[in-house]
């Protein structure tokens, strides 16, 4: 990155944060003038927090949701409830999920375009089939056959293999992806689609602001578009109090093709790759599907993309097999799925809790971070205390100290419980990965933590019978040798430790 080129998205960023202070201690000052009106104001705004108090108490949320926000207007009985209200009672928010909602609708019959698999399916895993069902019945994702996957880790296999497929590309390459960072990595990627796009090839980029704040200027788009790459940024992050700001596209998505897909943990930044150490080894993983399962992350992207540039594209015109059997040979089933913060179905966490909770023999999961609520601690206590070998691999070194922290707070009811305890002794390990009994598995972009289950759009797949959930089993496995598992008598720390994890906890779902 040029000296002038971050000077530029340094003043643009911190002009951004300024603005934002300068409402606040606007706020702040009308309020503690000592006029008549500021006393009128208060006494307006104490009285909205606890209406909004007794309002909370009566949702259907997240305990740990809730009991946060009464914390905070009990600290703040003034500021309190006029931030809840301004959170959760936004047009602009509600704007936002009736377009999702428009959009979802008008492409909810394209899923099965290519066919679904659920009959062979539920015949061939009749154990599976309660996950089955929520995942194609009710949330929308079909599961399909004619598809082959291979699991990549670490960042680098994803890498080279991603740079080869887009290579192969003859009609659309579609990337989304929350953090976007020139380097090598990127730079490599960017030299084909520049090339592609030379050739009549239609490449579209998108990325998130917020994961991207620091890393690329305003203009990127622009700079994109002289290459003939169609680029757009989701949600732009704007200095105003907004919870559509909370709501980030944290997934990772390659299309090429329509024949071909790849998501998992692994941004286009060189951390991802290891061309730098930025918290030790960096420990990713991905997928890559083949044949009619990277057709549901074509329809992910597509969606995306017209909610973000709001066109009103044809979907069907990217089908890649018209009126033809997909040639691809059948590796067991695929089942991708989405996660969207707007519909208050929380598939990631319900995709998760289903394997926990059906586990026979055993239970391998990888994330970076361990932040949950209630329900997933007991499901991997329950399955633990019921014979089921759960085991957990978290970072040993951290990207974010008081995050790191909190984590370590949940390994004493854990291990009490009987669940293993690891941490990746190498550095930092980013995979977003659950193994069970053999057969089955999961992959994708959702961390166990308040904001990747609740409030980003996240995306995964499910595998079944398929050659890489061995993979992924095999991959834990090995990782294992490079761990240093945590026994119950190292987390018990001294009373201001404890004392701080207990903080943190309260504070867990803003994390």
């Amino acid at each position: 990155m040029s000296k002038k080129w971050f000077r530029v998205l340094f003043r643009r960023r911190v002009l951004v944060i300024l603005l934002m202070l300068v409402q606040v201690f606007f706020l702040i000052y009308v309020l503690n003038s000592g006029s008549k009106v500021s006393t009128v104001i208060n006494l307006t705004l104490t009285t909205i927090s606890f209406l909004v108090t007794l309002h909370i108490i009566s949702q259907k949320e997240k305990g740990s949701y809730k009991l946060i926000w009464v914390i905070l207007i009990l600290l703040f009985p003034v500021f309190g409830g006029l931030f809840y209200l301004l959170c959760n009672f936004q047009s602009s928010t509600k704007r936002f999920g009736t377009k999702i909602a428009q959009i979802e609708k008008k492409s909810k019959m394209l899923w099965i375009l290519p066919g679904d698999g659920f009959v062979e399916a539920a015949a061939t895993l009749p154990q599976r089939l309660p996950q089955l069902q929520y995942l194609q019945q009710f949330s929308g994702f079909p599961i399909y056959t004619d598809t082959q996957a291979r699991y990549l880790t670490p960042g680098e296999r994803k890498w080279e293999m991603l740079l080869k497929e887009l290579e192969k590309a003859g009609e659309y390459i579609f990337l989304e992806y929350f953090i976007v960072q020139e380097g090598v990595m990127w730079n490599a990627i960017l030299e084909v689609l520049k090339r592609k796009a030379s050739q009549g090839v239609l490449v579209r980029l998108m990325y998130d602001d917020i994961g991207c704040f620091f890393m690329l200027p305003k203009d990127y788009p622009e700079q994109m578009k002289k290459f003939g790459i169609e680029c757009v940024i989701f949600n732009p992050f704007r200095p105003l109090a907004t919870v559509v700001q909370n709501n980030r596209d944290h997934r990772k998505i390659a299309v090429i093709d329509g024949k071909v897909a790849f998501t998992g943990g692994i941004n286009l930044a060189d951390e991802y790759i290891n061309a730098y150490e930025k918290h030790g080894h960096w420990k990713d993983s991905a997928v890559m599907v083949q044949g009619k399962a990277a057709w549901a992350f074509t329809l992910m992207f597509l969606q995306m993309w017209e909610l973000v540039t709001g066109l009103d594209e044809d979907y069907t015109r990217y089908y890649p097999w018209g009126d033809t059997p997909c040639p691809e040979v059948q590796d067991g089933f695929a089942q991708p799925y989405a996660d969207s913060p707007m519909d208050k179905e929380n598939v990631g966490e319900h995709v998760y809790l289903q394997i926990i909770n059906n586990a026979k023999q055993y239970v391998y999961i990888t994330t970076p971070y361990l932040i949950v609520d209630d329900s997933v601690i007991s499901a991997l206590c329950l399955a633990a205390k019921s014979g089921v070998d759960v085991r957990i691999v978290t970072p040993h070194i951290w990207d974010k100290k008081a995050v790191h922290i909190t984590t370590r707070s949940y390994y004493r009811e854990l291990i009490a419980a009987g669940v293993r305890v690891y941490e990746y002794s190498k550095g930092f390990i980013h995979s977003k990965t659950f193994v069970s009994d053999d057969e089955m598995a999961t992959v994708g972009t959702t961390n166990l933590d308040f904001r990747s289950l609740y409030l980003h759009f996240e995306c995964g797949v499910c595998l079944y019978r398929s050659a890489a959930v061995m993979e992924v089993k095999e991959d834990f496995l090995n990782t294992l040798n490079v761990c240093q598992e945590i026994e119950l008598e190292e987390c018990n720390g001294g009373l201001l430790l404890r004392f701080a994890q207990n903080v943190l906890r309260l504070f867990a779902p803003l994390m």
